[in-house]
């Protein structure tokens, strides 16, 4: 009884079950390597009109969804105070003009025939008073007139040819610099004013430029409108811009004829192809993301994407077919180097392999594993994967 008693008291050790794992298994088909992001809607060819002075909407004669064609008139300003500017820039322009002509022939013509008068008495007096001189002095030879009557002519004949060539350099510049500058100043001024107005007018009727859609008319007939205020929108919708926004740490990833997949929450079964068309130059603040901009264009012949609305966008940075694949949660890592467990016989086994594309949910692999290789993803128990370890493959 003693031996029975101890022996009683001796705990027994069992061996521990298999450990139970889920695997996967490898399989041969397409991988792809992308980046999700977001995007926004744009049409590539867009009108804005704006309107160009403070007025009156007095017509509207579209409404948003609008097919309209080139040269349609789509809205009528009210234009009364352009037309009243234009005029009166039209008759700054003809009294700049008129003093322009004034300074290339040195005045009015009233001007200028007093100045002719001015010139010919100026001739007259100073040729009289050199005759007086000549004869005086022939005197003065015969002892017929004094030094000072000779004197006296001398003066005369110097005061009548100072006031004649004062004449005659009015008559050559007849205006200063700075007057010469102030006329061509107001000249300038006077048609940048009718130019501004002639604009601001043909503005005030707005016309498509080209065939499209009328999306966005945020105005009324009749509503009050500021300077700048936006009065509609067209675009050709029938190709879109997509201006994707991808965050910084992918955009070395990006090239050129990259595949692009545009969604939009609206049309969940719907899927718009493209190919990146350009490549970030930049990176830019955008909420709270540093994002560089990609853009692509899509088909939108049926006009279902609209302007401006938010889209999902997935960009095929790579892709192959025919490779060998696995469960991106298989994929292990010792230091640098990838591996998985393999089940065989039973048991795990540590397998190093080469890796290639991967994405969230798949690793491409180059080397290490065959097609159908099962491979373990996690235990159940709480015990580790080892290599060696005997295991049970659980659902």
């Amino acid at each position: 009884m003693g031996i029975l008693a101890v022996l009683a008291v001796i705990p027994v050790f069992t061996r521990p079950g298999p450990l139970k794992v889920r695997t996967t298994t490898v399989a041969r088909g397409p991988i792809r390597s992308l980046i999700s992001t977001n995007g926004k809607i744009e049409p590539i060819r867009n009108f804005e009109a704006h309107s160009p002075a403070a007025t009156t909407v007095k017509r509207l004669l579209v409404k948003e969804g609008d097919h309209v064609r080139q040269g349609q008139l789509l809205l009528q300003l009210d234009d009364a105070d352009l037309r009243s500017q234009a005029a009166r820039a039209q008759a700054q322009i003809k009294a700049a003009q008129a003093e322009q002509s004034e300074l290339k022939i040195g005045g009015t013509r009233e001007e200028m025939l007093t100045l002719d008068s001015q010139l010919a008495k100026g001739r007259t007096t100073l040729d009289t008073a050199q005759r007086n001189l000549q004869a005086l002095k022939r005197l003065q030879q015969q002892g017929a007139a004094s030094d000072g009557e000779v004197k006296q002519a001398e003066d005369n004949v110097e005061r009548a040819q100072a006031d004649y060539t004062l004449l005659q350099q009015k008559q050559k510049d007849r205006y200063s610099q700075p007057e010469v500058a102030r006329v061509q100043a107001q000249a300038a001024e006077a048609q940048a004013a009718y130019d501004a107005a002639e604009d601001a007018l043909r503005k005030s009727s707005v016309r498509a430029p080209f065939d499209g859609v009328v999306y966005a008319v945020p105005v009324k007939q009749g509503a009050y409108v500021q300077t700048g205020d936006m009065l509609l929108q067209e675009g050709d919708l029938s190709r879109m811009l997509v201006r994707t926004f991808v965050d910084e740490p992918d955009i070395g990833r990006l090239a050129i004829g990259q595949k692009i997949e545009v969604t939009w929450d609206a049309l969940p079964s719907r899927i718009w192809n493209g190919v990146v068309s350009t490549v970030p130059s930049t990176v830019k603040l955008r909420s709270s993301r540093n994002v560089g901009e990609v853009t692509c264009t899509v088909d939108n012949h049926d006009l279902r994407l609209l302007p401006n609305v938010n889209v999902g966008v997935t960009i095929v940075t790579a892709e192959h077919s025919g490779v060998l694949t696995v469960s991106r949660e298989a994929v292990r890592m010792d230091d640098t180097t990838p591996y998985v467990y393999e089940v065989v016989d039973g048991k795990l086994e540590h397998r190093p392999v080469g890796v290639s594309l991967q994405n969230l949910t798949q690793v491409e692999v180059t080397s290490g594993l065959s097609e159908n290789a099962v491979v373990a993803l996690t235990s159940t128990d709480p015990r580790p994967l080892t290599d060696g370890a005997r295991v049970q493959v659980v659902p």
